[in-house]
């Protein structure tokens, strides 16, 4: 078991009032989309919480935006333990592309009720939440959640082209691929949508500075899922593409200095957020300033989502610290140096 420091987030959290209502009708599509393929698919789908988690994301959103980012989240976890970090297809590159080609499909192609692949559930299920966005969102919106998407498909095929050929990525190589299969660009590129307000204006939202910060919100909020879910894949080997195991290996370091590490690491990219952001916010059109504190709100709602949910085994207790973790080894990698560009 890694020994942890407190966490470091000088950010406020929030959460949906309606995320009961939104969780009870969430279940209902849950069961009737039929993509949980035994009761304990089902039992572990339930316990990731997902209005819970979605509702920290967003505490203003529209109601319904809200209901159909809380289903893909859903449906995202449990694509994400059918097919991506066990099973048959979770060590078969091949495999895995023909599938996440089908799925991406589904979602980005306008779809009547009739032409829905039923036999694939994932597929079904997938373009509903397609359809449901399109009835609610702007073609915009919608079009920056599929290319998003598809950029986490890209991935998690990274990652599984990783497992099947036995390589430890580097901690630069890691990075990068984690800022795709994490799921977090989709995660907060439903912001938009979940909120419900005019799109934001393409030079703000394709800027460097707000690129910047909304890898920088997935990079956090990554690293922090590592941390939470470390003794959970522990327990079924899943460690193999970790920051902790990714550090010790390049390093050549214990357990306690890879802790050190990655939690120093994750404390100098929170802090450059909360600088950039600070700069960006000034300027901001409205639609822009809630996306940019909802990008706050996702780091913050992360860490308490994480703490309490029996998604993860026995999640450690969180406490909190106000000062981020300070360590000697300050080197940045390649990939990410570009955000402390002016």
């Amino acid at each position: 078991m890694l020994e942890l420091p407190a966490v470091y987030c000088p950010l406020d959290g929030a959460r949906h009032p309606e995320v009961s209502s939104v969780q009870r009708r969430a279940v209902e599509w849950l069961d009737q989309a039929g993509f949980c393929r035994d009761p304990a698919a089902r039992t572990t789908a339930l316990a990731s919480s997902s209005a819970d988690f979605y509702a920290r994301f967003a505490p203003h959103a529209h109601v319904e935006g809200l209901l159909t980012a809380v289903l893909w989240v859903y449906w995202g976890f449990a694509f994400d333990d059918a097919c991506c970090d066990e099973g048959e297809l979770s060590a078969d590159p091949a495999a895995f592309a023909s599938l996440a080609g089908r799925v991406q499909r589904s979602l980005e192609t306008p779809h009547d009720t009739d032409s829905i692949d039923s036999e694939d559930p994932f597929a079904a299920a997938v373009a509903d939440i397609g359809s449901r966005f399109r009835a609610t969102g702007s073609a915009v919106q919608v079009r920056r959640f599929v290319d998003a998407h598809r950029a986490w498909l890209f991935g998690v095929l990274w990652q599984i082209g990783n497992r099947a050929r036995d390589h430890l990525p580097g901690l630069d190589e890691y990075l990068t691929m984690r800022l795709h299969s994490a799921g977090g660009e989709p995660a907060f590129a439903m912001l938009e949508l979940a909120n419900g307000l005019d799109d934001i204006p393409e030079r703000e939202m394709d800027s460097p500075r707000v690129r910047a910060l909304t890898e920088m919100a997935i990079a956090v909020a990554a690293l922090d899922n590592d941390r939470v879910s470390h003794a959970k894949e522990a327990g079924r080997g899943q460690t193999d593409q970790n920051i902790f195991t990714v550090l010790r290996h390049q390093e050549k370091c214990g357990p306690r200095e890879a802790v050190e590490l990655a939690v120093s690491l994750r404390d100098r990219i929170l802090d450059r957020f909360l600088q950039v952001r600070e700069h960006a916010t000034r300027t901001a059109s409205e639609p822009l300033r809630r996306y940019l504190a909802d990008l706050g709100h996702g780091i913050r709602g992360n860490i308490e989502w994480g703490a309490h949910v029996a998604r993860y085994r026995d999640p450690a207790p969180l406490t909190w610290t106000e000062k981020p973790l300070v360590s000697s080894w300050t080197a940045i990698p390649p990939s990410i140096a570009w955000w402390w560009d002016r």
